[in-house]
C-alpha cells in the first residue's frame, strides 16, 4: 500500500475496525516516510455475474454505478446514505445468491425499483422514469396511477388504529 501523499510503500497500521456489519475492514495507516495518516478499506473480492444490457452487451456489475443511480433518484429526498448503502448491499447479496453467470439488467432494475418504492415514492418515480424510458406522458401517468392504486390497497389492508380506552 503506497502512501497517497508521498508514494512511499512503507507504512504501519495504527487502527483496524470492522464496518458495514463485518464485511469491510477500515484501517488507519501512518506513512513511515512523511508521517501523514490515511485510511484504507479492505473488502473481500466477490464474484458477481455479468450484467446483460438491453442491447445484448455484457458488462461487469458496478457497485458505484448502482449507488450513483440511487443517489440521483434520491437527490433532495429524505433518504439517508445508510439506506442507499443497505439497498446496494441487499442487491449485491441477491446477485451472489442467484449463482448465475449472467443476469439481465432488467431483473436488477426491478429489484432496485421495488426497494425505492419502499424507501421513497418520489425517488421511485424518478428512477422508473429513467429506467423504463417512458415514451410519452401517458406511460408515465399509467405508472403513477399504479403507484396510487398500490398505496390505496395498502391503506385498506391495514387495520384501523383504535385509541386506548380511558379507565
Amino acid at each position: 500500500m503506497r502512501c497517497p501523499f508521498c508514494q512511499d510503500p512503507e507504512n504501519k497500521v495504527i487502527d483496524s475496525r470492522e464496518s458495514h456489519e463485518g464485511s469491510v475492514i477500515r484501517r488507519r495507516r501512518e506513512c513511515l516516510a512523511c508521517k501523514r495518516r490515511f485510511t484504507t478499506y479492505e473488502r473481500v473480492e466477490e464474484l458477481y455475474p455479468l450484467i446483460v444490457k438491453k442491447d445484448g452487451r455484457r458488462e461487469a456489475f458496478d457497485r458505484e454505478k448502482m449507488l450513483n443511480g440511487l443517489k440521483k433518484a434520491c437527490e433532495k429526498r429524505p433518504v439517508s446514505a445508510a439506506q442507499l448503502e443497505a439497498t446496494v448491499e441487499d442487491i449485491e447479496r441477491l446477485l451472489q445468491g442467484m449463482g448465475e453467470k449472467e443476469v439481465p439488467s432488467s431483473s436488477i432494475g426491478e429489484h432496485v425499483m421495488r426497494r425505492l418504492q419502499q424507501l421513497d415514492e418520489v425517488a421511485y418515480v424518478r428512477f422508473a422514469s429513467v429506467y423504463r424510458s417512458f415514451r410519452d406522458i401517458s406511460e408515465f401517468m399509467h405508472e403513477l396511477k399504479d403507484l396510487l392504486e398500490d398505496q390505496e390497497r395498502e391503506r385498506k389492508a391495514k387495520p384501523p388504529v383504535t385509541p386506548p380506552k380511558d379507565g
